[in-house]
């Protein structure tokens, strides 16, 4: 007989979630799954283990939230749940959640167990929730696997005065890909599967570069990506290797403090989108960015979150 799951979950705002996600996985000792609801706009983060919890966990979860909640992020109302779940009910409530998701024409992402064939032509990205950070589930996940997959055969921004046979040749070979803050992989996993070359990931959390790499070798793009643990405060201002697509989602204030190392990353005519923005602080995010020489194309705001896709106008 297969033991029980104990499970520890927290519903939050999303603003706090990532933060929440840190807190479950460190109290639970292995990886928190978050599931954003559009209809209510309530993250639920779920941690769970074969081990049953230790007394006072629920003291220390109370403890943490307060934590976040005095570093400015709001938690909501901050309902924390302690159960004992069987193993298939734990399986088959992620089942009523998460759907497969069209990205575009080219690209599918569906959990294992969804049986949705993919069109002609059609890229599969296959990614479970549970142990997972990021399933492109939530709008800024989302936005980054939309840009990726317009990114393919779309030209380099690169103004008339810049263009050369070099560049020409430049612009018709395999484009390249970095992913700052890789989570659960699928960013660094969909460009391995639509073509980009070469694809490089990274993340501070090992724990989630455990559960990338697992996931590159789900969907068997583990030789053609290279994800390790990293630090976007210990990037180079002037990086031997610059990329024609870069995305970094992360929270505004690393961005914004690590700007210059960011954008050194991206290729001249290159793309760089910037995700897990709160709407409100968006528009400082941009100017922090146009002073280093790049300029918004796109945007899109859903719920409390804004993200963006700049381009490169200036060579670093």
């Amino acid at each position: 007989m297969r033991k029980p799951l104990w499970k520890i979950a927290v519903a939050t705002l999303p603003e706090a979630e990532d933060a929440v996600a840190e807190l479950l996985g460190s109290l639970s000792g292995s990886p928190a799954a978050i599931y954003f609801d559009i209809e209510t706009g309530v993250s639920l983060i779920s941690a769970f283990s074969a081990k049953i919890f230790p007394h006072g966990i629920r003291k220390k979860i109370v403890a943490g939230l307060k934590r976040i909640q005095s570093c400015g992020l709001e938690i909501g109302v901050g309902k924390i749940e302690i159960a004992k779940v069987k193993r298939e009910d734990w399986a088959e409530s992620w089942k009523r959640h998460f759907h497969p998701m069209e990205i575009g024409k080219s690209l599918l992402v569906k959990p294992s167990w969804s049986k949705k064939r993919p069109r002609k032509s059609q890229s599969v990205v296959i990614l479970d929730p549970g142990l997972s950070f990021g399933t492109g589930q939530h709008p800024t996940t989302e936005f980054c696997l939309r840009e990726i997959v317009a990114a393919v055969g779309r030209p380099p921004h690169i103004s008339k005065e810049l263009k050369s046979a070099a560049l020409c040749r430049e612009a018709a070979t395999a484009k390249s890909f970095l992913d700052i803050g890789t989570g659960s992989g699928i960013l660094a996993i969909a460009a391995a599967k639509l073509g980009f070359q070469p694809v490089r990931a990274f993340d501070f959390d090992p724990a989630a570069v455990r559960v990338a790499k697992a996931n590159a070798r789900v969907n068997r793009v583990q030789r053609k990506l290279q994800i390790k643990r990293g630090n976007v405060t210990k990037l180079s201002a002037k990086p031997r290797e610059q990329f024609d697509l870069v995305c970094a989602n992360l929270i505004s204030n690393l961005l914004i403090g690590e700007k210059g190392k960011i954008a050194a990353q991206v290729k001249r005519g290159g793309t760089l989108v910037l995700a897990g923005i709160l709407a409100a602080e968006f528009s400082e995010v941009q100017k922090a960015f146009a002073d280093c020489g790049l300029k918004l194309a796109v945007a899109r705001t859903e719920n409390e979150w804004r993200s963006g896709a700049f381009f490169l106008r200036k060579i670093f």
